[in-house]
């Protein structure tokens, strides 16, 4: 019997926290036990073994990217928009180093990841779709985007910048940069 207020949503929640604070690699379902102060098989009445929790904690990672995504986008556009949504992304990928990952493997052949996909894309293409670009480019521009704050994140969480300049005006420059270029093939 589950314990009494232990839901599939804190199991969740305390592998998330475990993934964020020690990495992929620190999870397991005894830990996840411990943290929830349950014995392990207990774990088995809120998920289905090990890859069915990682897969858990991805798909609420995505959710929460796309809530970021979509919160940062609201009422803005252009380059307002472009950067608020950028700086909202970074600061979930560094409040979130463990899971942050996770959100960025496509799997087409799973339903719930590819809906969870679509929220985090669909404020990014409405806000790409504001700066011009012809419709057969929104992708492209999307991939662009995503590509270039996956980059600086991923090397940012992994101590990737090591030189004495600021990774913050750095991170200004680069939405300076793609800002122009997105301005330069709208219409």
């Amino acid at each position: 019997m589950p314990r009494a207020g232990l839901t599939t949503r804190g199991v969740v929640a305390a592998a998330a926290g475990i993934t964020d604070r020690e990495g992929l690699s620190a999870l397991t379902v005894t830990r996840v036990a411990e943290a929830v102060d349950v014995k392990p098989p207990s774990l088995y009445n809120h998920v289905d073994g090990l890859q069915a929790l990682v897969r858990l904690v991805a798909l609420d990672g995505i959710d929460r990217l796309a809530e970021v995504c979509r919160t940062a986008v609201m009422g803005r556009s252009g380059s307002d928009g472009l950067k608020a949504l950028a700086r909202a992304y970074q600061a979930f990928a560094l409040k979130h180093p463990g899971v942050y990952p996770l959100t960025q493997i496509a799997r087409p052949d799973d339903a719930d990841f590819t809906a969870a996909a679509r929220r985090v894309v669909e404020p990014v293409l409405a806000l790409l779709a504001g700066f011009g670009l012809p419709d057969a480019e929104l992708v492209h521009a999307a991939r662009t985007v995503r590509s270039v704050l996956h980059g600086f994140v991923m090397l940012q969480t992994q101590s990737g910048f090591g030189l004495n300049v600021s990774v913050d005006e750095s991170f200004e420059w680069m939405l300076d940069a793609l800002e122009r270029g997105l301005s330069g093939r709208g219409a």
